[in-house]
């Protein structure tokens, strides 16, 4: 598992009247990706606007005056919703990254000519999740986990996976401390 750290939650202002942006959880991963995780569980009409500029903030405040545009590391933003926000499928779960709209061609690779994959979008709507199967992968597990509704519901996960048991630990211990569940 790569280290990380908690970072600030709240995005800096550099004018007064700038927006204030308060991120549920943002980490700082050892290789300098940051990722901002937000859980929503109330449908929020600009929930999308709010992500991209979450997401925007969150990049530009890795350099000040001076600094050269080589020290931008990549920033992802997770919204993890309790409610449907894309109303025309069944998917649970979708990234958004920047791509050509000619090609459809997604950037991967700054060093191979291509623009950036600095700035990266994951969305899960718990709300679609499919019944569950035997095999599922990683990512629809995960997902299961963080929909838990109650500790019986991690408990039940957690006797099953000893990662899932290691996270519902966490949380079991985050949650006894009034300032850290805060």
């Amino acid at each position: 598992v790569e280290k990380t750290d908690l970072m600030p939650t709240i995005l800096q202002k550099q004018y007064e009247d700038d927006k204030y942006g308060i991120l549920d959880v943002r980490v700082k991963l050892k290789n300098g990706v940051q990722i901002d995780f937000e859980m929503q569980v109330v449908y929020y009409d600009y929930w999308a606007n709010r992500s991209a500029y979450y997401l925007g903030k969150m990049y530009v405040d890795q350099i000040r005056e001076g600094d050269s545009y080589d020290r931008l590391q990549k920033c992802i933003q997770v919204s993890i919703l309790d409610h449907t926000y894309f109303q025309d499928d069944e998917k649970c779960y979708r990234r958004i990254a920047l791509c050509d709209t000619e090609t459809g061609k997604e950037y991967t690779d700054l060093k191979n000519s291509e623009y950036t994959d600095l700035l990266e979008l994951h969305i899960l709507e718990l709300k679609k999740l499919p019944p569950e199967e035997q095999n599922e992968n990683g990512l629809l597990k995960w997902t299961r986990f963080l929909s838990g509704k109650c500790r019986e519901d991690f408990k039940k996960m957690a006797e099953n996976n000893s990662t899932f048991e290691e996270a519902y630990d966490v949380l079991d211990r985050l949650s006894a401390d009034e300032k850290k569940r805060l």
